[in-house]
């Protein structure tokens, strides 16, 4: 773990807690289930490796199409803050004015943090649209652009005086009518899991509070200041270790070891583990998603981001979908594509799970047909060049743009 991080509880619940925030877990029991599914022994899925090649040729393909001079960058929320070509990030810095980069690396941080946090699948019907350009946007661009209109109208902060900001009074304040407000929620743009969004928010307050040794200011800007305590580089895992450390007491889940919420952790009867792991998947899905968010914000003040390889595929219904839409999967129970699936069942967790494991396999091979080195590029970028949109693809020809499986969802995992 992070130095200065702390759990709670027994030493056996601490050490526990700690193999289950390591990525190098998330891969190891990923990769057994996905060994268990190719010997034929699970009852959820069976995996044609005959059909991996067609997968890179896609994956290759979208991302040649949207990257010609393979200058990709990495997958991370900012990516949908420029969506239809508008520089949000730009007009962001020229509102923060001259500020150090410290000041404006933990503004980044912050709008990072909320806008993630809020970033969960939003519904077929949802859409926003944007003052003063007249875009109409949907899903995860839709609500990132949402959001950053949000902070720049001062919604998460308490001070009116500096609204480009996030701290835990102006998250508290917030109640579900301003919210639905800010992201433009009506009886005919309704909004998935607006209350777990809202919930999300508070307990986000909450954890800001309840650790002034890493939020002095009551900001999630503030882990800038402890993750550059000692100068240097910041290595990737650090950040999600951190991240994990501090909020995962946020998510509403009753995934717990002793008193310590695990947040996106889930049981599955084939994961093998030591004492009170077992049985445990942890994904940790958002929190990876906000470390990829926060890789630039380091690196725009100066500091360099080592480790990148650490952090996972992220396993959610677009990289997911690409393998059920590809036919790498294949579902076992004759039902499952019709089926209504919640994010604890096992099938839904074992998906994930192939998923992680199945995009380390892909993300090199990925590579190799773009001419480049799996170093040249990494699973950051595979993922944005990439997996994640090629899963899009598939879902807009196949479905409308819907996910292949019909999951309830309260918006804290997909």
């Amino acid at each position: 773990m992070t130095a200065g991080t702390r759990v709670a509880g027994s030493p056996d619940t601490a050490n526990a807690v700690a193999t289950l925030r390591s990525t190098a877990e998330i891969r190891s029991r990923a990769t057994a289930l996905l060994d268990r599914s190719r010997s034929g022994a699970s009852s959820w899925f069976r995996v044609d490796d005959d059909r991996i090649g067609d997968a890179v040729a896609l994956v290759a393909e979208v991302t040649r199409a949207r990257y010609p001079d393979l200058a990709i960058p990495y997958h991370s929320r900012w990516r949908h803050f420029e969506v239809g070509g508008v520089d949000r990030v730009a007009d962001l810095d020229v509102r923060l004015g001259e500020v150090g980069a410290a000041e404006r690396a933990r503004t980044q941080i912050d709008l990072a943090v909320v806008s993630v946090l809020l970033d969960a699948g939003a519904g077929a019907e949802w859409y926003f649209d944007e003052p003063g350009t007249g875009q109409r946007v949907r899903r995860s661009e839709g609500l990132a652009v949402a959001s950053v209109h949000a902070f720049a109208g001062g919604l998460f902060s308490s001070d009116p005086d500096v609204p480009l900001r996030v701290d835990a009074a102006g998250l508290r304040s917030i109640d579900e009518a301003a919210l639905a407000a800010a992201f433009g929620v009506g009886p005919t743009t309704p909004l998935v899991g607006l209350s777990g969004r809202l919930a999300v928010l508070h307990r986000l307050a909450d954890a800001l509070d309840a650790r002034p040794d890493v939020f002095s200011s009551r900001r999630p800007g503030d882990l800038y200041d402890r993750l550059t305590a000692a100068g240097g580089a910041v290595d990737a895992h650090d950040i999600l270790s951190l991240l994990l450390d501090t909020l995962s007491p946020i998510w509403p889940s009753d995934n717990r070891i002793g008193e310590v919420a695990l947040g996106d952790c889930w049981h599955h009867t084939a994961v093998n583990g030591a004492g009170g792991t077992a049985g445990w998947m942890p994904f940790h899905k958002l929190s990876q998603w906000l470390t990829y968010s926060l890789l630039e914000p380091f690196e725009w003040a100066g500091i360099d981001v080592g480790d990148l390889g650490a952090l996972t595929a992220l396993p959610e219904y677009r990289n997911g979908g690409l393998l059920l839409d590809t036919a790498v999967l294949v579902p076992v129970p004759s039902d499952a594509l019709t089926a209504r699936w919640h994010v604890d069942d096992e099938f839904i967790v074992e998906w994930r799970a192939l998923t992680v494991a199945l995009l380390d396999e892909i993300a090199p091979l990925v590579a190799d047909r773009l001419g480049m080195t799996a170093a040249e590029l990494p699973l950051a970028c595979v993922l944005e060049g990439g997996t994640w949109a090629a899963g899009r693809e598939t879902a807009r020809t196949l479905r409308d743009g819907l996910p292949p499986l019909d999951i309830a969802s309260d918006g804290t995992v997909f």
